[in-house]
């Protein structure tokens, strides 16, 4: 149902156009004088792309010989990935595309710009304040992104997992790639990274991503409700006035920082419940959750619904075969694997990343991958549960005092029946 216009909303127009009004030639006259606003950022593709570091111990090429994982090298659009003695090292002609950030599944290459988490955030910023926002490359874009469009070196950079969790969350969100903007773009395999990650997180998500090619098709149209209660805000900043008590539609939307903020509290809460419940190994060593894995944790917890959809690879033992060697246990990169005291292979799917490296250093053969479904990954929200636990058990409390009334009153009403009969 469509929200009416108030008084606010004219004062927001109104604000708007004296705004334009304070200067409408300014642009047009610092075109003709060729004059540049030094204090104005200016667009630099460079500002969107830093050379990823590297943490060789999770690198399942550096773990061991027997992995046959390269992908990094393999999407490297300019061979600057060497491999070698069990260390990884990045050339000075990498072109600091990402790619290679996405592409590794154990997260050995580290872009503190292309953290799924960070990437997540700067979506949900854009979405949550804006009817439509944007997520597109450097090449794509050209100019200096307004703010509902996410800005990264190449369209490939992000994972299905971060994907899946934006899909999700927030529908309002869109990719802008224009018609062949990738076929004379260096980064050969960002395109195709793109189509598989966005494939499976909407086979994941059960919903399409939107795709805009125009230019002339982007919108940067704020919210009404945020808009509002940012002018509100700026009123109260500006006059001490608490304005927002008088508009509780205002006041009860939720800003976007305590969006994200709610969402790294949902994260750390769901971390802090597998530490506790199988955070660590039979030999005492701490499990490691990847920042893809979390985002996908997290959205599952959310909608359990969704765990149907999600297929993911997970080891299998062949008990008869397994001589509990240890060596999966050795190689595992985030020790989702383990060797129970009982004498057998187990692995914990929450950590699991579906590499296939515990089945690629089975000398045995006894460890394959077989492909299941998302129900084990759906991890029990602790405080939820206690908090439904608590309403039914008030619910109850409630029912029964109800109860306990109207047979007390039941009671009494017989009572004066009596003594007027």
């Amino acid at each position: 149902m469509a929200q009416q216009r108030d008084m606010f909303d004219d004062i927001i127009d109104i604000s708007k156009g004296i705004d334009v009004l304070k200067n409408p030639f300014g642009g047009i006259t610092d075109a003709l004088l060729g004059t540049v606003d030094e204090s104005k950022p200016h667009w630099n593709p460079a500002d969107y792309k830093e050379r990823p570091r590297v943490n060789c111990i999770p690198c399942l090429a550096c773990k061991s010989d027997k992995s046959s994982c390269r992908v990094c090298q393999d999407v490297c659009p300019v061979s600057a990935i060497e491999i070698e003695d069990g260390a990884i090292d990045v050339l000075d002609s990498c072109r600091k595309c990402g790619l290679c950030v996405a592409a590794c599944p154990t997260e050995a290459f580290v872009s503190p710009r292309l953290q799924p988490k960070k990437l997540y955030d700067a979506v949900a910023r854009a979405a949550t304040a804006h009817e439509t926002a944007y997520v597109t490359c450097t090449r794509a874009l050209k100019r200096i992104p307004r703010e509902n469009e996410v800005v990264v070196a190449c369209v490939g950079d992000v994972t299905r997992e971060t994907w899946f969790s934006i899909l999700t969350d927030f529908p309002n969100v869109s990719i802008y790639l224009p018609l062949d903007v990738c076929a004379a773009c260096r980064n050969t395999a960002g395109e195709e990274m793109l189509g598989n990650a966005i494939a499976e997180a909407e086979e994941w998500a059960g919903r399409g991503m939107g795709l805009e090619v125009e230019p002339r098709d982007l919108v940067c149209n704020k919210r009404r409700e945020y808009e509002r209660k940012e002018f509100m805000d700026n009123i109260v900043r500006q006059t001490g006035l608490a304005v927002s008590k008088l508009t509780p539609a205002t006041a009860a939307v939720a800003s976007v920082t305590q969006r994200i903020k709610e969402h790294s509290s949902r994260v750390s809460q769901l971390e802090k419940t597998l530490n506790t419940a199988c955070g660590t190994t039979s030999q005492k060593r701490r499990r490691i959750l990847t920042q893809g894995r979390q985002l996908m944790l997290s959205t599952l917890q959310q909608h359990p619904e969704l765990a149907q959809n999600v297929r993911v690879q997970v080891p299998e033992c062949d008990h008869e075969k397994c001589t509990m060697c240890g060596d999966c246990v050795e190689a595992c990169p985030t020790f989702a694997c383990d060797l129970r005291a009982g004498g057998s292979f187990a692995f914990e799917p929450t950590y699991c990343i579906g590499c296939g490296l515990c089945a690629e250093v089975c000398g045995d053969k006894a460890i394959s991958m077989v492909e299941r479904d998302g129900a084990e990954l759906v991890v029990p929200d602790v405080d939820a549960e206690r908090k439904a636990k608590l309403a039914a058990e008030a619910k109850q409390e409630m029912a029964e005092a109800k109860a306990q009334v109207k047979k007390t009153m039941g009671k009494v009403l017989d009572s004066v029946e009596k003594l007027a009969d």
